[in-house]
């Protein structure tokens, strides 16, 4: 593996971090204020501040637009591999929300490569068009709270044929996106034929938010933070009744397409991850020279310097792991490179989670507080062990997989 960037992924690293430093950095502060501010009205609380819209518009007219799409979503994109991506979507998780200006935000980044992969000429005129652009925004349902979601073909959302339309019966949480004012579309996971095989009984299928019987029924928070504008949101399904139209791809290729949707957006999460990491690191080594104790600065005690120490390795070490799983990717595609994909799944959060925490303990009580990032990395990286599975389940699959492989070997 080459590990110098290519002269392409330099150059739009420059450009990326240039932006950053212009339009992202200096309003950063103010742009969670207002989020705060708009928070205390329901009427406001999950509409983005228009801000943003600003930003969106300088983002486009640098070219820094769906960075995340690959070669054969052209002319769309950027036309990036993993590989190049990779360093910038970590650029871009240095600050919590400025993937949006980007129009490189989980969950539509996941949404729209379903959609384009899968979504028929219709599904792409009417929802990936608009999402593309930057107009809309969309949410993922696939997490139920009545069932141990871990194991997806346990979902029980139901998803009826009836003439030419499907009806749609169940009750989801954690469907992150569902809050936003601008959300107008969701990608629903539910079951079709619960007497096919385990892997067949699955069906995804779009449900517009303005469907009859879809209900927001309350915001769900995740450690304490309601990520507001965009939201997490428990929906309840009461016989929504949508066109068969809607159904992605066919009868019992829900899982299938979950698996598909995934990959890459475990990956990115990754890459937010290492880059929400290297900032509580960079905050780190700021803090610890500026702040006086015991007669001297925090950074002259060793113990300070071994954890920052080890901070940066373990960063390196997670970030090393990410870019070989992207480079697995492009070479060998998703599916060959599933057990280095749930290796860096496994580690980077946890990476993630450990060095954002002693980032918080060398910020004293400031680090637990809205005047630090500090406390909403921690959370993100945090609920990034449950999402897009748990840590146990890649844990027992990658094992599953390698003792598997291994003993094939010596046959």
């Amino acid at each position: 593996m080459n590990f110098d960037y290519s002269d392409k992924t330099k150059e739009l690293i420059t450009r990326l971090d240039t932006f950053m430093q212009e339009h992202i950095y200096p309003v950063e502060q103010a742009y969670i204020e207002k989020i705060h501010s708009n928070s205390q009205q329901e009427n406001t609380r999950w509409r983005t501040p228009e801000m943003m819209e600003n930003l969106k518009q300088k983002a486009r007219d640098a070219g820094l637009w769906n960075l995340f799409l690959p070669h054969e979503y052209l002319p769309h994109g950027a036309g990036l591999t993993n590989l190049e991506y990779a360093p910038l979507c970590e650029l871009m998780g240095r600050v919590m929300w400025s993937a949006e200006v980007f129009n490189c935000s989980a969950p539509d980044t996941g949404n729209m490569e379903v959609l384009a992969k899968y979504g028929s000429e219709a599904h792409k005129k009417q929802w990936l068009e608009p999402l593309l652009r930057g107009e809309i925004r969309s949410a993922f349902a696939m997490t139920e709270p009545a069932v141990a979601s871990s194991d997806a073909t346990n979902i029980e959302t139901s998803i009826t044929k009836d003439g030419d339309h499907y009806v749609i019966n169940g009750r989801k949480w954690y469907t992150s996106g569902a809050m936003n004012e601008s959300c107008k579309i969701m990608v629903v996971m539910g079951k079709n034929d619960p007497t096919a095989a385990r892997h067949q009984q699955q069906s995804q299928i779009l449900v517009p938010m303005n469907t009859p019987g879809v209900s927001v029924v309350r915001a769900m928070a995740a450690m304490g933070h309601y990520d507001e504008p965009v939201g997490h949101a428990e929906v309840l399904f009461d016989n929504v009744k949508v066109p068969a139209a809607n159904l992605l791809v066919g009868e019992g290729e829900g899982f299938a397409i979950a698996q598909g949707r995934l990959g890459p957006g475990r990956i990115h999460h990754c890459m937010r991850l290492i880059g929400c990491a290297q900032r509580a690191l960079d905050l780190a080594c700021k803090r610890v020279e500026s702040r006086i104790a015991f007669g001297q600065p925090l950074s002259k005690q060793q113990s300070i310097r071994e954890r920052i120490a080890q901070m940066h390795c373990d960063i390196e070490q997670a970030r090393l792991l990410t870019l070989k799983a992207a480079d697995s990717m492009d070479r060998y595609g998703n599916k060959v490179s599933r057990d280095i994909i749930a290796a860096i799944k496994i580690v980077a959060p946890k990476m993630a989670c450990n060095v954002i925490d002693q980032a918080i303990q060398m910020h004293g009580a400031g680090g637990t507080s809205q005047d630090f990032i500090l406390a909403a990395t921690y959370a993100y990286a945090r609920t990034i062990r449950l999402a897009d599975g748990p840590d146990e389940v890649h844990m027992m699959q990658l094992g599953r997989n390698l003792i598997k492989d291994f003993n094939s070997c010596q046959e």
